[in-house]
């Protein structure tokens, strides 16, 4: 395999400069297409397509990828606990009830298949649940973060796996 990153939830692409970027592999559990009501781009009503087009079809939780196979990887699971079917869980998924045990595992595996002293890209988004309370379901300790949007509710936070097999909090 060619790609030395893998997105592990990579949903519509959107933080992506190149959505085909060869040097990403692109995973999601999903491959959908949908066009919704938008407002966003002006005084008018309109509507705007998007499509979830991975390259491997398979959950975060269980990659099908050997352990230590990526340098990098990045990890944007769905943020968003409770909504039913609206524009926001079209787009990026919905967690739903067990979310800690969902995102325990992805950041389980997402370090599984990082090699050693490979980096974790993590970003979440504080719709419902705290950022807090997400990196509380990993050992690893994050290496620096940067919160932005209009509200500052999303943040990006940067791992990197220990030389070693196991992670530590310090």
């Amino acid at each position: 395999m060619s790609a030395t990153c893998l997105d592990a939830c990579c949903g519509p692409r959107m933080m992506w400069f190149d959505k085909d970027d060869p040097r990403c592999l692109f995973v999601d559990n999903r491959a959908e297409q949908h066009t919704v009501t938008d407002r966003s781009h002006g005084k008018k009503w309109g509507s705007r397509s998007f499509s979830i087009r991975p390259d491997v079809l398979a959950s975060f939780e269980k990659l099908p990828f050997d352990d230590g196979q990526f340098p990098l990887v990045v990890f944007d699971p769905p943020h968003i606990n409770h909504g039913g079917r609206g524009f926001m869980v079209k787009k990026y998924g919905l967690l739903g009830e067990n979310w800690r045990d969902v995102i325990r595992h992805g950041f389980a595996e997402c370090f599984r298949v990082l090699q050693p002293l490979g980096t974790l890209v993590f970003k979440w988004s504080e719709c419902d649940i705290p950022v807090k309370d997400v990196i509380a379901l990993t050992p690893a300790s994050p290496l620096f973060g940067q919160r932005c949007g209009a509200k500052s509710r999303t943040h990006w936070i940067v791992f990197q796996k220990e030389a070693s097999a196991h992670a530590h909090r310090g």
